[in-house]
């Protein structure tokens, strides 16, 4: 009977709902990430994003972590109702070989206090070596299409890659395997960018499909800056205050990626010029704005630089003033 008892009691507490997420917890769309067979060596980073759905302000006061292997950041210490943020996170894999999982403990204090915990987690590998450990393409051109290789050496003889794959479709992945020198199996990981990658810095994941079932990911971090084919700097142009019929002026630099004429401006008129200097195909041109209000408000225009590259060919340059009333003597 006393047997019974308590199996009746358990099947009870196992038929309980778990417990709901605390209002901290639903802010986060993780609380966990794994990033599952790593060579030692690289240096992994993920972002658990956040969002504040509330009407009131959430503020981050702390961000620790269980263990030094891990460095934890807050993005923005408050977040505003209806904006996002992030905890950005680093784990050195040179501090650990094997399984790890780290706990990210963040506190918050607004609108009432809390705390969650974030996990972390990899399995360190040294029969795998990755070499350079990321994809770093840097800065590219809007429409190039260039490409980075990594080699990787697998020391565990039976162990070898099946297969390959980016979790974004902007990046196209090639494997092959190449003669190395005799220990394990070598091979040349080569990523190709598409030439429509937005522009933008980001960063995402190459991953090594492998026979191994201990570690049938292995992954490689990718980084690009993608910069526009025209760049305007600065992006805007602010004259503050300027009294109706007076002239004001400011320079813009306008660099392209290849030498380019600017063939027009659109959105010009007897209060907003812009002009260049000289008519030549060059891959940096010096913009003079002029402003020369007609009558007193705001000015806000936007001037559209027209020139001859065959995509991506125009430049909006915002321009804003002040025109204020002229002053009368006396």
């Amino acid at each position: 009977m006393y047997r019974f008892c308590l199996a009746a009691a358990a099947g009870v507490v196992l038929a309980l709902p778990a417990p709901a997420a605390t209002w901290a917890e639903g802010l986060f769309e993780k609380l966990s990430h794994d990033f599952g067979g790593v060579p030692v060596g690289p240096t992994l980073t993920h972002s658990y994003r956040l969002t504040n759905n509330s009407s009131a302000p959430v503020r981050i006061t702390s961000v620790r972590v269980s263990c030094g292997c891990v460095t934890a950041t807050a993005l923005q210490g408050v977040i505003p109702p209806g904006q996002s943020s992030a905890v950005y996170a680093q784990m050195d894999t040179t501090r650990f070989v094997g399984a790890k999982t780290v706990t990210i403990y963040v506190t918050f204090d607004q609108p009432q206090w809390a705390e969650v915990r974030l996990s972390i987690s990899a399995f360190g590998r040294t029969d795998v070596q990755i070499g350079p450990s990321t994809l770093a393409f840097g800065a590219v051109a809007r429409g190039a299409t260039p490409n980075r290789t990594t080699n990787v050496t697998l020391n565990n003889g039976s162990m070898q890659i099946t297969g390959v794959t980016a979790d974004s479709n902007y990046v196209q992945i090639a494997a092959k395997e190449v003669q190395g020198n005799g220990y394990g199996r070598n091979y040349e990981i080569t990523a190709t960018l598409r030439p429509d990658t937005p522009v933008g810095k980001w960063y995402t994941d190459v991953w090594l499909l492998t026979s191994d079932q201990s570690a049938a990911r292995l992954r490689v971090p990718l980084t690009v800056d993608v910069e526009p084919t025209l760049n305007l700097s600065p992006g805007s142009v602010a004259f503050g205050a300027v009294q109706v019929g007076a002239t004001a002026e400011k320079r813009v630099i306008l660099r392209g990626a290849q030498p380019f004429k600017i063939t027009g401006f659109e959105g010009t008129d007897e209060s907003v010029s812009v002009k260049t200097q000289g008519d030549a195909a060059r891959p940096v041109h010096v913009l003079t704005v002029t402003v020369k209000p007609t009558a007193a408000g705001e000015l806000n225009r936007t001037v559209k630089v027209q020139t001859d590259l065959p995509s991506d060919n125009v430049a909006e340059l915002p321009i804003k003033a002040v025109a204020e009333a002229t002053k009368s003597g006396g």
